[in-house]
């Protein structure tokens, strides 16, 4: 099973992502890293780095088929949505569209999106149900409201099975200090950090506070419920923001209260009922505030300060580096005219090379328009200061032609070297950016192809190695290859036995009005005894069965029922039933569920084979107008239970029949009342007469004996060591 999880570095991401991983899915992330941290992440998963509205999210859905997905990336800050709804609204809403479209477009089987309590605005009614009005109050609680709608109809329209978590205030380990519902770990960044709590309003406003492991435990649990629509995750209990200072006070030293007016958009009461995820889900909040808050606050004491010292001093490096890239530019072209300054102080004019032209195309040519101008500058001015220096007045130099046109060329050179290079920069800066993202579409398209590869080599050496590949189950079913009902049923034990790793396998055939089934055979371990048949009626999952003709499984564990059954059926009729008893835990997954499926479907194949060709040779089988089997076919008979006998320990009983004076006519008429379907009557080629009691003891023979005794027929128990005589000849089919 694959799930994607959007957002999966983020505080709730990564904690729903290490869920689903434990429980055996593999992860597939999607976050952009905006507020996201790959060290969040510990497993081994595959990383995507893209925002949810990328076009480049077609590729990872394409090429992965999620089972799943979580959508959890979005801007999260009550207070940024008011300040900036354009935002918001681009990431809360754009992304999850493109989410939906794509989980409908490429077949995902669930899609779980994280709403917000903000959705019930100012509802004064608590706690506050799925049916409350809505009526946000901030830009963050009617994007979450948008999304919900688009959540719904993207169902309707599209048959897409999406779950919306109405979250209320959730806290834990790895949440940043940002945004109204990051009030614990503000208040704990605080706290570290040996400052003043910040509080906004009162403090008696009121918060419905949820441990992000509760959140997580229930996203998993929705993945398999059968649920569609809205509900709310919380603890259902109120609590105040003051009594959240009072909590952590307890713990922790507060340097103090620090109170400022109530902030736009905030709530003054919010507390969820949660009553219908409980009762949907089989779930229920496990942590208390209290016991939240001290995970919580142990989390922040040895993490915060660290990572917090780690950014600082990254920031400060990458300050530095950008101070001495932008300053060096300048510090190049001061000594470039400090050259210039040298060589021309105290040297002869030839009035055929001016270095001072020659120095401003140099720096234009380097570093553009910027370091040109300065450089015109500072050659005009060496230029007048060589002028004063040869006894020009400053005032004469204003009227001077001469200088007019040196300043003039000076200024035009530096700013079309300047403009020239600048322009040419951009172009190339331009080309590089195209090329950048080519290379980047290119590397992204690469790895998803590597991601692909790797997938396809992983299922072709399952194909070719392992021993549950369809190659495999297909040799091991050849084994089936039998005409005879009874010897495919038989053989199927065994090749369930090796299919499923399991020694407690069994096969029970249906009567002929559907209200018994009879044990026809069963895997030969010690101690594994089952009841010989079973009345429909008095077993719940042998109606269900009938009615759903799917496989049944057990995943409540009860004693009353095995751990799998799947029912075969021919012409529309169930005509057996196929139960897998125990199984060793580990391999009680949804794979080992679809291997069973599998293989129960390639005997019931083999069965309907063997049951058409049963119907086709009827009358060969058996002799004229009786139920008695004919030499050859009996002989077959006894042999297949001497192989059930020896293989599987399943009993059955020789009986012979003093024919007295009545022929093969009256003689069938009148036992074949007091027989089984699943038992035989047939004639050796001395024409004497015999009775197969199937699954059978020597016991439950006698009764069989006492029985026809009463009609006047005469039989007794052919011992083992008698039966060799009925060997299978030549001709006959097996």
């Amino acid at each position: 099973m694959k799930a994607l999880i959007t957002g999966g570095y983020g505080f709730i991401g990564s904690f729903v992502a290490e869920r689903f991983y434990k429980e055996g899915y593999k992860v597939f992330i999607l976050d952009d890293l905006s507020s996201g941290d790959r060290s969040h992440i510990k497993f081994p998963h595959q990383s995507y780095v893209l925002d949810v509205a990328d076009k480049k999210c077609d590729e990872v859905f394409k090429s992965n088929k999620f089972d799943v997905v979580v959508h959890l990336a979005a801007q999260i800050s009550v207070a940024a949505s008011m300040e900036d709804p354009h935002l918001d609204s681009t990431t809360n809403v754009i992304g999850l569209v493109n989410m939906l479209k794509l989980s409908s477009k490429f077949g995902v089987s669930k899609f779980i999106f994280a709403s917000s309590a903000a959705v019930y605005g100012m509802n004064e009614k608590m706690p506050l149900t799925e049916e409350a009005l809505c009526d946000p109050v901030s830009v963050y609680g009617m994007n979450k409201l948008t999304g919900e709608e688009y959540c719904r109809k993207w169902t309707e329209l599209y048959g897409l099975q999406t779950v919306v978590f109405r979250l209320s205030n959730v806290y834990g380990p790895r949440q940043s200090a940002k945004g109204e519902g990051g009030v614990v770990s503000t208040f704990l960044t605080q706290i570290n950090h040996g400052e003043k709590i910040i509080l906004f309003g009162d403090g008696n406003q009121t918060r419905d506070f949820i441990y992000v492991e509760d959140v997580a435990d229930a996203m998993l649990r929705s993945v398999t419920a059968d649920y569609q629509g809205v509900m709310n995750l919380s603890t259902n209990q109120e609590s105040s923001i003051n009594e959240l200072i009072h909590i952590l006070a307890q713990k922790q030293q507060l340097k103090g209260i620090v109170r400022k007016d109530k902030r736009a958009g905030d709530v003054d009461k919010s507390v969820l009922d949660n009553t219908l995820a409980k009762r949907r889900l089989d779930w229920v909040p496990m942590y208390s505030l209290a016991e939240g808050l001290e995970k919580t606050a142990e989390w922040y004491l040895g993490t915060l300060t660290e990572n917090e010292s780690e950014q600082e001093s990254k920031a400060k490096n990458t300050v530095s580096l950008v101070r001495s890239w932008e300053i060096w530019p300048y510090i190049e072209n001061v000594l470039a005219f400090l050259i210039v300054l040298a060589l021309t102080v105290g040297s002869v004019d030839t009035g055929v090379f001016d270095l001072k032209l020659i120095y401003i195309v140099l720096i234009g040519a380097i570093y553009g328009t910027k370091q040109s101008i300065l450089a015109v500058v500072l050659s005009c001015a060496l230029y007048i200061g060589e002028s004063l220096n040869n006894g020009r007045e400053i005032v004469s130099l204003l009227y001077d032609a001469n200088t007019l046109f040196h300043v003039a060329v000076y200024l035009l050179i530096g700013i079309a070297v300047g403009y020239s290079i600048d322009k040419r920069n951009r172009d190339v800066l331009s080309k590089e950016m195209q090329k950048q993202a080519v290379e980047e579409k290119y590397d992204f398209l690469k790895d998803i192809y590597n991601d692909v590869l790797v997938v396809k080599q992983e299922l072709q050496q399952q194909i070719v190695n392992s021993e549950d590949s369809f190659g495999k189950i297909y040799n091991i079913t050849k084994e089936l290859d039998s005409l005879e009902p009874e010897r495919v049923l038989q053989k199927s034990v065994k090749v369930l036995e090796r299919i499923m790793k399991s020694d407690e396998i069994a096969i029970y055939t249906m009567n002929q009005n559907g209200s018994f089934l009879r044990l026809m055979a069963k895997s030969n371990k010690a101690g594994f005894d089952l009841p010989r048949s079973l009345r429909m009626s008095e077993h719940a999952y042998l109606t269900e069965l009938l009615a759903t003709k799917k496989i049944i499984v057990n995943k409540e564990l009860r004693h009353d029922m095995p751990l799998m059954a799947a029912p075969i059926f021919d012409n529309g009729k169930m005509v057996a039933l196929v139960s897998l008893q125990q199984l060793g835990f580990e391999h009680f997954t949804m794979y080992t569920q679809n291997l069973f499926q599998v293989a129960v479907q390639l005997i019931s194949s083999a069965l309907s084979r063997s049951l058409r060709y049963l119907n086709s040779t009827q009358k060969d089988r058996y002799l004229e107008e009786t139920s008695i089997l004919n030499p050859v076919y009996f002989s077959a008979m006894l042999r297949n239970k001497r192989d059930a006998k020896q293989q599987l320990n399943t009993d059955f009983t020789l009986l012979s029949v003093d024919r007295s004076q009545l022929d093969h006519h009256m003689l069938s008429a009148q036992i074949a009342s007091s027989l089984r379907e699943a038992d035989y009557m047939g004639i050796d080629h001395a024409g004497d007469v015999y009775i197969i009691l199937s699954n059978s003891n020597e016991q439950e023979a006698n009764i069989v004996i006492e029985r026809l005794g009463r009609l006047g027929i005469a039989a007794r128990i052919v011992q083992e060591k008698d039966q060799g005589r009925f060997a299978l000849e030549d001709g006959a089919y097996a």
